[in-house]
């Protein structure tokens, strides 16, 4: 995954997390990781579409039950990375996000 462009990604309680960018449809390993459909809408600048995260990167973002949403909404890239700390910690990071980008295709922490 290193050899990708990277991105900050800042959750709503200020912590930054480290994403790379791949485009949509890019392979993945089988480990458990979070991830981000979004669309670049200038040069250098992304906004989500949808945030998860899953045990499986690979087969989760191989076959997305909100790919219609996604899609629809502009996405074009997947800004993911491996993270270790277990579901918990992979929860968790995803809430942060959410509740900071409130991102169009999440259903769950919407205000």
């Amino acid at each position: 995954m290193a050899d990708a462009p990277r991105i900050l990604w800042p959750g709503k309680s200020g912590k930054e997390y480290e994403y790379w960018i791949y485009p949509i449809g890019s392979s993945f390993k089988e480990s458990a990781g979070n991830y981000i459909f979004a669309k670049e809408t200038r040069p250098g600048y992304w906004s989500p579409c949808y945030i998860g995260q899953t045990i499986n990167l690979n087969q989760r973002l191989g076959d997305h039950e909100k790919e219609t949403c996604f899609r629809r909404n502009g996405a074009t890239h997947i800004h993911a990375h491996l993270t270790a700390g277990g579901e918990t910690t992979r929860l968790a990071e995803e809430k942060d996000l959410i509740l900071r980008w409130q991102p169009p295709c999440n259903d769950q922490f919407v205000k």
